[in-house]
């Protein structure tokens, strides 16, 4: 897709990866946990994966098992257009996420955390941040090559879990090749931010910025706020004015 669509009734989460399977590791379990909620999710993985593991038909056949692995998510799929091992932290890589933030009019965003040993992780990381300057929510996902990663922010993937072990799975040629990404591996990284967060399993996340909406739930009656807590007219009218007689 070419991250074009109309929102949903929901909230619209972006989760941006470097290459081909990041995002199913590091937040694939949320993801899940937001479609059954009923947010739109978008993905937008950065490069196709050209120097991953494997021979050039398995290489061809990335962008086949990563369009499976959105699918398996029931996520929109939008590619970055750029090389693999070759992301910088530009102008043009920011315009990018840019121009899928205004497509999907994105409010959460998911992205690697920039503390990384791989070069396009911490660029893709940078990127976003510059691209998601203005937005009240930005959280960071650990890869098995981030470094430092000090969460404070976890969610329950109990219910999501064999799923994001369904969507990983799609990825063949990268999974057959790495013990960092085996299903036993997945399970007790989840189990042990679970065990962190006092619940079954988790996925953790480091937040650049968290605004938590504390919005009335679904079916209940808001709360008006009391009369004397309002900003009154004459209060207003005064404030713009002395802001206006002060100003230089």
């Amino acid at each position: 897709m070419d991250g074009a669509g109309t929102r949903s009734t929901g909230r619209s989460v972006l989760a941006i990866g470097a290459h081909p399977d990041d995002i199913e590791l590091g937040c694939g379990g949320t993801l899940l946990a937001h479609v059954a909620a009923g947010d739109t999710v978008t993905m937008l993985v950065m490069t196709g994966g050209e120097n991953g593991p494997g021979d050039d038909e398995q290489v061809t056949g990335r962008r086949a098992e990563q369009e499976r692995a959105a699918a398996a998510i029931g996520a929109r799929l939008v590619w970055g257009g750029l090389v693999d091992c070759e992301v910088v932290a530009d102008s043009a890589a920011i315009r990018r996420i840019e121009q899928v933030l205004q497509a999907t009019d994105a409010d959460l965003v998911y992205v690697h955390a920039p503390d990384d040993s791989h070069q396009d992780h911490r660029a893709v990381a940078a990127a976003t941040l510059g691209a998601a300057r203005r937005l009240p929510r930005v959280l960071h996902y650990q890869s098995p090559s981030t470094l430092t990663f000090t969460p404070t922010l976890f969610v329950d993937v109990t219910a999501s879990l064999t799923g994001k072990l369904a969507a990983l799975a799609a990825h063949a040629s990268q999974v057959e090749r790495s013990a960092m990404v085996e299903p036993d591996a997945i399970v007790a990284s989840a189990r042990h931010w679970g065990a962190q967060a006092r619940i079954g399993y988790a996925e953790a996340f480091q937040p650049t910025r968290m605004v938590l909406d504390v919005s009335p739930a679904r079916g209940a009656v808001p709360v008006s706020v009391p009369a004397a807590w309002s900003l009154t007219p004459s209060f207003a009218t005064h404030a713009t004015s002395s802001f206006s007689a002060g100003a230089r």
